[in-house]
């Protein structure tokens, strides 16, 4: 039951802020992205590449990893490293990024609670790391339109798979506007108008629309 007397004007400790998460990129890689078939694949890379500048407008740490690059899968989708130039990429030889030593240790070195995880493809490279780090207590947010599998039906039964673990669906729009959470936090308002401006689509058009019509500091 609510108790009137502790009700107060602050946010849950569930949601996401840039001091308690770290965003997870798992093998965003040409092979892979030539064998889905869950969605658009444009729209995949526009959703990951947003996530990416989401995460770097608030500092928030991220992991950068890929599967047999070399062998299989070619190189990290350039867009990435784009966003971050300094930040070392992880191969790994595993399916299971959970189970590589180098992967699991820089999750850790986060320091990190929630994980804030994105990749190709979800049922395979997604779900496994996600059931893995779920077992292991953290909390995980699976950021499904940054994600993508061989067809629709394998998309969504992953999905359906992690939820039942515990694990929070989330799109990379939601990620970007829950950091941000009040439009009065000036130190990253620009960043994020920026951002929804250059990913976001029709809303960012509406921000374009806002600001010239209505001033620079127009948003919402």
């Amino acid at each position: 039951m609510v108790d009137i007397a502790e009700v107060t004007a602050a946010p849950s400790p569930d949601l996401l802020t840039p001091d308690n998460c770290a965003v997870l990129f798992v093998d965003h890689q040409p092979q892979m992205f030539f064998g889905t078939g869950s969605g658009d694949r444009t729209a995949i890379i526009n959703a990951t590449v947003g996530l990416a500048k989401s995460a770097k407008a608030f500092d928030v740490p991220v992991v950068l990893s890929t599967v047999a690059a070399e062998s299989f899968s070619g190189p990290i989708m350039p867009q990435l490293p784009a966003v971050f130039p300094d930040q070392k990429i992880i191969d790994r030889t595993t399916m299971n990024a959970w189970e590589d030593v180098a992967f699991v240790a820089a999750v850790k070195a986060t320091g990190r609670k929630k994980l804030v995880m994105a990749g190709l493809w979800t049922e395979v490279c997604v779900v496994l790391p996600v059931l893995s780090a779920l077992a292991q207590g953290y909390e995980v947010y699976v950021v499904t339109d940054a994600s993508g599998g061989v067809s629709p039906q394998a998309h969504e039964h992953a999905i359906q798979r992690m939820v039942r673990a515990g694990a929070v669906p989330v799109t990379w729009l939601q990620v970007l506007l829950e950091l941000q959470r009040d439009w009065a936090r000036t130190e990253t308002y620009g960043a994020v108008t920026d951002v929804v401006k250059e990913n976001g689509g029709a809303y960012g058009l509406g921000i374009v629309y806002a600001q010239a019509v209505f001033g620079a500091h127009a948003a919402g």
